[in-house]
């Protein structure tokens, strides 16, 4: 295991007994080196406010890691955490506010959800017989559904007196990395000092062994994964307390995270090795890394290149550790944890002294005076969004402006991450397209604390202070679209609407659009109404589905043109000719489809010039300059006649 005290072979000495060190502890030598490399490859990496950003960053994953080292010690795999977490936050959060519940009583709800959903899967797998995969997986589908019934789909604001787990001790010190610290001791304890610990190596190691020897390995793994989903529960609090809203959709795909934060820091997949210290370690490996990543400029898209070439990597290094001939000691005496203290200890020691000698590179660089701009988009999986990046790097490239793109792939929490890097380098301004108006308030506000203009596009914040939103209006072009399907009809038909992922504002905003606009005409029903996230094969999937229900449907309206192409494929012949079909966005193949007529029409909302239009008033703001408090961007209704001339 890559940070555990391992069993020296008599007579290493020198080059052999260096290499037997760097070995033994490959996860702590790869963070060290990522710090070393970073620290010398940006001026903004060492500094204190991004050190503490990278803390924050990691606790989220770390807690959850934490749960999931007990399970992954004993052979197992737990995939439900994320769903889990963001299942428990939300119940707290209703509970608190729309059930009147006491706060205290909220959170012992709260922590209570995250255990009884661990029960749920330690009794399928060890009373059910359902392999760990399989139960887990059933529990990440069910507890993310239920987030999403309890909140209706929408984030529920979090009560105050739990929200100030995401603020700052003495206003430097945040508390998400004081509750990991906590959590990670608890761990430790858990694993190295009680039975329930060595009976989770021992299940590990030979479950049938451990079942002859007298431990009763079902009541364990029941405990085991009950601990699992306690600490994915204190995960959500976390979480939500950062993001001042419980988030339906909140965590989604961290299981993965927190699993690859176990195995770089170690731990086998094949059970019986693993320790929180390397757990912790690898949890601030991925934060170093997408920390580092984000303050280079490299593309999101590469990110997830390099993150999965470490968890490779990683897993390479454990097996030529292995090969090597290294025997872990998984729960040792006091010489071992003394070794591990000194070999920490020289480690930070050295750490200290190279990241030292590298700051020279960056004391004496002047500041460039080219202006830096950073856009933080909800995602890049998306043609609307390509085409504000687009039209953002075009406005950059004109201007003269640094800009550097991420991509939130549609997780609030980790926008949340990005904007604190943007915040704790030395940018100019920040271009923000929210992926949820409400969870973006507190990074805006911190944003506003250091002195950098926010431009919001596309959606508004509900909090925080913005230069400019540059935006259409989605409520708005909600409208259009159900007055233009109407009109199609002739005022009376059945239709059916594919809406937006659950738990975002564009959706909501679209949807209450459609509902707005229908009201004008009672003589159009609708059939149905069903979330398709966006996607253009969810949206061919779900129509294909709605079909089977509804032959008789005369008309689809879509909160995208991606559902809208996707409804389009499902109705085939029918399409544009018997049944219009109606996006929203006007990106490039919605248009192409308008002029071949197997779409009616698109609400185009013209990306490229929102993008142009915040990167301008973006370095105009950072400048001093007078911008209005909002800029609108006009929709219209692209239809077969308007096309080309939209084009």
């Amino acid at each position: 295991m890559a940070t555990d005290t391992l069993k020296s072979k008599p007579g290493t000495s020198g080059a052999a007994g260096l290499r037997r060190l760097l070995l033994d502890n490959g996860a702590l030598t790869a963070l060290i080196v990522l710090v070393i490399a970073l620290s010398a490859l940006s001026g903004d990496f060492l500094t204190t406010d991004n050190l503490l950003n990278i803390g924050v960053q990691a606790a989220v994953t770390a807690i959850l890691a934490f749960g999931v080292t007990f399970v992954i010690v004993a052979a197992g795999i737990d995939l439900s955490v994320g769903s889990v977490a963001a299942l428990s936050a939300t119940v707290l959060a209703w509970s608190a506010t729309q059930a009147g519940i006491p706060v205290v009583l909220a959170v012992v709800l709260a922590v209570a959800t995250g255990i009884v959903a661990g029960l749920v899967n330690g009794f399928l797998i060890a009373y059910g017989k359902l392999p760990p995969f399989i139960a887990t997986l059933a529990m990440l589908s069910v507890g993310r559904g239920l987030a999403l019934v309890i909140s209706d789909g929408s984030p529920i604001p979090f009560p105050d007196s739990v929200s100030h787990l995401g603020d700052t001790l003495g206003g430097w010190l945040p508390v998400p990395v004081l509750v990991m610290v906590v959590m990670g001791l608890i761990a430790a304890v858990i694993l190295g000092r009680t039975y329930i610990g060595r009976a989770m190596y021992a299940i590990g190691g030979n479950e049938e062994a451990a079942r002859l020897s007298g431990l009763r390995v079902k009541k364990q793994k029941l405990v085991i994964y009950a601990l699992s989903g306690l600490f994915a529960a204190a995960a959500g609090i976390v979480l939500a307390s950062r993001l001042s809203s419980a988030q339906p959709q909140a965590a989604d795909g961290y299981e993965l995270d927190a699993i690859a934060a176990v195995v770089i820091g170690g731990a086998s997949l094949a059970g019986g090795t693993g320790k929180a210290s390397g757990t912790l370690i690898g949890a601030l490996i991925l934060a170093v890394l997408r920390n580092g990543l984000n303050l280079l400029s490299v593309s999101a898209f590469w990110q997830q290149v390099v993150i999965g070439v470490v968890i490779a990597l990683a897993v390479l290094l454990d097996t030529l550790r292995r090969k090597a001939g290294a025997t872990p000691v998984t729960s040792g005496g006091g010489g071992g944890r003394g070794r591990q203290a000194a070999t920490y200890g020289l480690a930070a020691v050295v750490t200290v002294a190279i990241v030292g000698a590298t700051s020279f590179l960056h004391g004496g660089t002047s500041a460039s005076d080219k202006p830096k701009v950073g856009l933080s988009l909800s995602t890049l999986n998306n043609p609307f969004f390509v085409q504000i990046r687009t039209g953002a790097q075009a406005e950059a490239e004109k201007l003269g402006v640094d800009l550097t793109v991420t991509d939130a792939q549609n997780d609030a929490s980790q926008q949340a991450n990005q904007l604190q890097n943007f915040t704790s380098s030395s940018l100019d301004a920040i271009v923000l397209n929210p992926v949820d108006s409400a969870a973006a308030s507190n990074s805006v506000a911190a944003a506003n604390k250091a002195g950098m203009p926010v431009v919001a596009v596309d959606r508004g914040v509900e909090k925080g202070k913005v230069a400019t939103l540059v935006a259409s209006d989605n409520v708005a072009g909600g409208v259009l679209s159900a007055r233009t399907m109407a009109e199609k009809l002739g005022g009376k038909g059945k239709i059916v609407i594919l809406q937006g992922q659950a738990g975002t504002s564009a959706a909501r905003e679209r949807a209450a659009g459609f509902a707005k606009g229908l009201k004008e005409y009672p003589g159009i029903k609708v059939l149905a109404q069903q979330p398709a996230d966006f996607d253009r094969t969810k949206g061919l999937d779900v129509m294909s589905n709605l079909l089977q229900a509804h032959p008789d449907v005369q008309g689809v309206i879509a909160a995208n043109d991606e559902m809208a192409l996707g409804a389009v494929k499902a109705l085939g012949s029918k399409a544009g000719k018997s049944v219009p079909v109606i996006g929203f966005d006007g990106e490039a193949d919605g248009i192409k489809a308008v002029e071949a007529g197997t779409m009616y029409a698109s609400v185009a909302q013209q990306p490229r010039e929102l993008g142009e239009i915040a990167v301008r008033n973006a370095v105009d703001a950072a400048r001093g300059k007078k911008i209005d408090p909002a800029v609108k961007v006009p929709v219209k209704v692209v239809t077969s006649k308007n096309a080309a001339d939209f084009n």
